[in-house]
């Protein structure tokens, strides 16, 4: 039975949002490898080592280290678990999630090659970021983020009132103030709208977009943290997606709303023009600029044509993720 050594912050389960770790994990349980995983230590230098004590501890066993990359300071423990992987000659094999991380191979070239140069192989979910890590000399394979389609419901949406939904853990790098000052535009035009703003705190944005949202006397719904079921029922009552982020590689949330029949409006950056074809399955509007997605709203509730054409091919393309699908390219990796 093939032994994989799943390293990444496992943390769901203490109110963050589920992450690769959790779900790509037990695909792969399903798939008949045995797993183990590190970690789900909260303290951060608790979970450095439990990580580092994990891949010693199962040394002689594992076939295959996966480390979930991140461009913040899980890079660090990506390096120091990938310097102990080349310690004892285990494979391990990064897979490339932060949508900052083209920015790391720039600033940081001596540590990105310590864990990228020496990989089994290096798996992207995007083609945005294979680009660049091929452009840097490094090989990558694209294995894209999965869903499992048969739990998302197609519905059908109509824009008479714009009723707005937010899905991202609350971070910076999401700009999740920007979809406050959205909604203010939209009222202060006229507009009959709504915003429901669903996901954890990370950083201290959750606070603070509350705040905003108090300050600019904006009635914003608050979910915090919700399952995927949970969050999948809520969308039934929204007819447009907003995604404000300023750097991003492949959001499940994205796809799952496509997968859902939500019109996705998203700032054009990191990797999602590689997702989104704008006017074909979404739109693309510049980061940070409030004006781009108000257009883009008014264009989807003005032209139906529009809006059911886009949801239509957006579904077509949320097919194209589903795990029957995406397993064949990690089975062809982990022979």
């Amino acid at each position: 039975m093939t032994h994989l050594v799943y390293i990444g912050n496992k943390l769901a389960h203490k109110g963050n949002t589920a992450s690769t770790i959790d779900t790509l994990g037990l695909h792969f349980e399903d798939l008949g490898y045995k797993v183990t995983y590190a970690s789900s230590k909260s303290n951060i230098f608790l979970r450095l080592l439990d990580m580092l004590l994990t891949v010693f501890k199962q040394r002689k066993t594992a076939n295959y280290v996966l480390i979930d990359t991140y461009s913040t300071l899980n890079f660090y423990f990506a390096l120091a678990v990938s310097l102990l992987c080349r310690l004892l000659k285990l494979k391990y094999i990064p897979i490339l999630h932060g949508g900052n991380l083209p920015n790391r191979l720039s600033n940081n070239p001596k540590l990105s090659q310590l864990i990228f140069k020496y990989s089994y192989i290096n798996v992207s979910p995007s083609e945005y970021i294979k680009h660049h890590f091929e452009t840097k000399g490094y090989t990558c394979k694209v294995i894209p983020n999965s869903i499992e389609i048969s739990q998302y419901e197609f519905n059908t949406r109509v824009i008479d009132e714009v009723k707005l939904l937010w899905v991202r853990s609350f971070s910076k790098i999401y700009n999740p103030t920007l979809a406050i000052d959205i909604l203010e535009t939209l009222k202060a035009k006229g507009y009959n709208a709504s915003l429901c703003m669903v996901g954890p705190e990370k950083d201290g944005s959750l606070e603070t977009t509350k705040a905003y949202a108090k300050f600019k006397g904006l009635d914003v719904t608050f979910t915090g943290g919700l399952t995927k079921s949970e969050w999948i029922l809520l969308s039934k009552n929204y007819n447009i997606f907003i995604n404000t982020t300023d750097f991003d590689n492949m959001p499940v949330s994205v796809i799952e709303a496509m997968a859902l029949g939500l019109p996705v409006i998203s700032t054009n950056v990191g990797g999602l023009p590689f997702l989104i074809h704008h006017q074909k399955d979404g739109l693309l509007v510049k980061s940070r600029q409030v004006e781009g997605f108000v257009i883009a709203i008014q264009q989807l509730k003005d032209d139906s044509v529009l809006l059911s054409s886009i949801t239509k091919q957006a579904r077509v393309k949320a097919e194209s993720y589903d795990w029957s699908t995406i397993q064949q390219l990690w089975l062809s990796v982990l022979k």
